[in-house]
């Protein structure tokens, strides 16, 4: 009797607090612990790459794809999963997908004994399926999340949902190196991947309970129709695009390898697209580029991330390298980057909704960019200080692009695309992070090797300030950030010809 009345008791408070007001918040709270948890994942994990390399007893070169076997899997499924969550449903779609990234980040960190009890001699040939199958529930996620916070706010607070769902990006931006440091150093690296099966434990519960299903519905019956060959034709597209330029820096961008899998590539991608515009029921609806402000939105998004990852990505070798600065000392240097997002993310959003987005993206892209060239004048004698001035324009920059842009993207797109069209969002994020780096490797490797260096990242570490090897290296990282501000400034262009108006005039 008690176990009934308790449960018709939560019954009347969960449809209470369905019909509220406030009920987008109480969605955007669930997705956002979820979002959380995925980006310190992802923040934490590169701080435990060392300690794996040195256990597991492997190169770099293979150390790498505890990163990128989930990456690449991301990318590669995020437009099938939107597509699925359009059709089945987007809440049973994001359950699932956290039920299995809880459960493969539990085995990824086991592998070590279960390899040993299956007899395997390297752990690591375990831990890259389990990272793969932790990429397919991240795909899940992240091809819903984004779609049900826009779903529940209306148009004249679009933005200011995003701007609060990239604040909580930024915040896990700053918790997660802390994180991972906290627990390689006192705990072990099978915390970076333990810790969360408790946090995917409560995000599920809170997600089950605090999202109305009747109101994240598949699609009707006469679209439940999934196109197999297109979700096949795109994730294969991506895998042999990205793998491509992963391995382009180490085999030689005219490699034979590397120049099939061009090759390979354009062939992929225009039967694809030809798939697409000849299916009756396509994965990829083609028809939302027809949209100029969803196309600029989705090119410049990727864009930027290129920009945002190819920074990340070389920053900290110069910091170390040129500034002799400790892990400790860089963490305190990139909190500014993470701070900017939390503060401008939801003020550019907000801001938004009432007088347009294009004076925002625009802006955005502009101060990136700013940001970026500045870099480009850094060298082994740059004041800490003058880094951190570029650091904040550059972040700020991003910052106050990313919530404007994505709501001009959904404004685009009607409700029942929100899922594909969501997942073109992060699929755009996730190649330009992969893009991002594999461009920077590419320009500084080759900078070094025509300068008669190795791109062995050792000894530039170990070179005294103002040698040659290290001038070198510098160089390499000055045209990645010279190319990246180009590549902004001209994204700009595309938001001063279109984007949403003001909520105020439509």
């Amino acid at each position: 009797m008690q176990a009934r009345y308790a449960k018709s008791t939560i019954n009347v408070m969960l449809k209470l607090a369905y019909s509220s007001s406030n009920y987008k918040w109480l969605v955007f709270a669930a997705i956002g612990l979820g979002s959380l948890t995925n980006v310190i994942h992802h923040g934490s994990i590169s701080i435990a790459l060392p300690t794996i390399a040195r256990e597991f007893d492997v190169s770099l070169t293979t150390i790498q794809w505890v990163v990128l076997a989930e990456s690449l899997t991301i990318s590669a499924l995020l437009l099938p999963m939107g597509r699925l969550s359009d059709i089945i449903g987007r809440k049973p779609m994001y359950l699932l997908g956290v039920v299995l990234f809880g459960s493969m980040a539990l085995f990824s960190g086991s592998s070590p004994a279960i390899a040993q009890y299956l007899g395997y001699a390297h752990p690591i040939m375990l831990m890259i399926p389990f990272r793969i199958f932790q990429g397919v529930g991240a795909a899940m996620t992240q091809a819903n999340g984004m779609a049900m916070v826009t779903s529940v706010f209306s148009d004249r607070e679009r933005g200011k949902g995003l701007g609060a769902h990239g604040s909580i990006i930024g915040t896990g931006g700053i918790i997660g190196p802390i994180v991972g440091g906290f627990l390689v150093t006192y705990a072990s690296w099978h915390w970076i991947f333990w810790i969360n099966v408790p946090l995917c434990a409560i995000t599920f519960l809170g997600t089950a309970l605090l999202l109305d299903s009747s109101r994240f519905r598949g699609a009707t019956q006469g679209d439940k129709s999934f196109d197999w060959l297109g979700a096949t034709l795109s994730s294969s597209t991506l895998l042999v695009f990205l793998l491509t330029l992963s391995n382009g820096a180490e085999l030689g961008w005219f490699s034979l390898p590397i120049m099939a899998g061009f090759l390979i590539f354009i062939g992929l991608i225009t039967t694809f697209i030809w798939w697409e515009l000849k299916s009756s029921s396509p994965m990829l609806d083609l028809s939302l580029f027809r949209s100029r402000l969803f196309s600029v939105g989705i090119g410049s998004s990727y864009i930027s991330f290129l920009g945002v990852t190819s920074f990340r990505f070389l920053i900290t070798f110069y910091l170390q390298a040129a500034l002799r600065l400790t892990p400790a000392q860089i963490s305190w240097v990139l909190i500014p980057n993470a701070i900017s997002r939390i503060i401008l993310g939801p003020l550019s959003g907000n801001l938004s909704d009432k007088y347009g987005t294009k004076l925002f993206t625009t802006l955005g892209l502009l101060l990136a960019g700013c940001g970026l060239l500045l870099m480009a004048f850094m060298a082994d004698s740059t004041s800490i200080w003058f880094v951190i001035l570029a650091i904040v324009i550059m972040s700020s920059g991003s910052g106050i692009f990313m919530s404007p842009n994505s709501a001009a993207i959904f404004s685009s797109a009607t409700g029942n695309k929100y899922g594909v069209t969501s997942a073109l969002v992060n699929l755009s994020r996730n190649s330009g992070n992969v893009t991002g780096i594999a461009i920077a490797t590419a320009i500084v490797s080759g900078t070094m090797i025509s300068a008669g260096f190795s791109s062995n990242v050792e000894e530039v570490m170990i070179a005294e300030t103002g040698s040659r090897i290290l001038s070198t290296f510098i160089s390499g990282m000055r045209l990645v950030f010279l190319l990246m501000a180009i590549l902004q400034f001209i994204s700009s262009i595309g938001h001063l010809t279109t984007s949403r108006a003001p909520l105020s005039e439509t």
